[in-house]
């Protein structure tokens, strides 16, 4: 499901992280107009098309839609032969268990009216956030789950305890020349955007694990969110990552970004959002990337999957739907439903960043 449409991804992300900006006489940034509150009405899942003779038995997870600041409702589960449960923590789950031998075709998944808001932190200075060794004392709890690493049966995607990482990681650390977890976590963030670039791997089916994206310094957004998490893991920064769909004029991509925690009550309750794989262009292209990619989460982001920090949560946010049939029935290879309608934009504001980088929607 997230390795579908990428051509499509690279064009919607240029179009939602607005790429320009400029200086105005009072030492202004200002950066153009943009949607900071949007509503829409979308309808996500999977259709299984069978026939024949045969028993078939269907396994699907959903995941609800969250946002950072607004709504959501369900509208209509697709099938009504679900059950509700709560994975990984964090997340509200409608789930499928079929087994049949009455072949026809499956809709699973769900409808919902979303309304969204841009959510953002307006000092990137980090006066209010808590320094790493307070991150420790205070939330070690955070530490236990969010500093570790991360794998399925087999690979190790999430590696903060891989050499290359740590020394890497601690070179930034030390060039931040600060303990604050806010400022640190800005300094890996710059590492990333200077030193990666964001696109298609050799494997379009497999997500690389950190280690090999931080060698090849490229990778989609599976890829440079775990390297990026990899990375402030190694120093004690709880980092986890959320999977969901960037939704922007009737379309919606599958996508995945981050969330360090950085405490102080800033943002999410002490967690930040990053973006990980968004681009900018032209000239200052760094300074950019921090006013609108680090600490801001654009309302076209719908959250669906909340990482929990453990290998089951990073094994089920693989998943997508799977299934058992005797050889004697026809089944088609699943096909994903995802649709938007009824997009429209609410509010739109210019974000502003004075000489003290203070941010404000205007």
């Amino acid at each position: 499901m997230y390795k579908k449409n990428l051509p499509k991804f690279i064009v919607l992300i240029f179009i939602v992280l607005i790429i320009t900006g400029c200086f105005s006489e009072n030492n202004l940034i200002i950066y153009e107009s943009h949607a900071t509150k949007i509503s829409y009405r979308i309808t996500y899942g999977y259709q299984i098309n069978c026939s024949g003779e045969g028993e078939l038995t269907i396994l699907y997870d959903c995941d609800t839609p969250e946002v950072l600041k607004g709504t959501t409702e369900i509208e209509n589960i697709l099938d009504k032969t679900y059950f509700s449960k709560t994975i990984a923590t964090h997340n509200d789950i409608i789930s499928w268990n079929i087994t049949t031998t009455n072949c026809t075709n499956y809709k699973l998944g769900l409808t919902a009216n979303i309304v969204a808001e841009s959510s953002v932190i307006s000092d990137l200075n980090g006066e209010n956030a808590l320094n790493i060794q307070q991150i420790k004392e205070i939330r070690p709890d955070l530490i236990n789950k969010y500093c570790n690493l991360q794998a399925n049966e087999t690979i190790t995607f999430i590696n903060p305890t891989d050499l290359d990482i740590i020394n890497l990681a601690y070179e930034q650390y030390e060039k931040a020349n600060s303990d604050n977890a806010l400022i640190v976590a800005k300094e890996l963030f710059k590492w990333l955007k200077e030193k990666t670039i964001y696109t298609t791997h050799i494997d379009k089916n497999n997500v690389q694990t950190s280690s090999y994206t931080l060698e090849k310094c490229t990778g989609d957004c599976d890829d440079l969110s775990f390297l990026y998490i990899s990375l402030c893991r190694a120093v004690k920064i709880p980092a986890r990552f959320i999977r969901g769909f960037l939704v922007e004029d009737n379309n919606a991509i599958p996508h995945a970004w981050t969330e360090v925690y950085v405490g102080g009550g800033i943002g999410n309750n002490g967690w930040i959002s990053v973006e990980c794989a968004g681009t900018a262009k032209g000239d200052n292209k760094l300074q950019y990337e921090l006013h609108q990619n680090f600490g801001i989460e654009s309302a076209n982001y719908l959250r669906l999957f909340i990482d929990d920090g453990s290998n089951e949560s990073l094994i089920e946010s693989f998943k997508g739907i799977s299934y058992l049939a005797d050889s004697t029935l026809d089944i088609d290879s699943p096909s994903s439903l995802i649709k938007v309608q009824n997009y429209m934009e609410l509010e739109s504001h210019e974000l502003h960043v004075d000489k003290n980088n203070i941010r404000k929607y205007r």
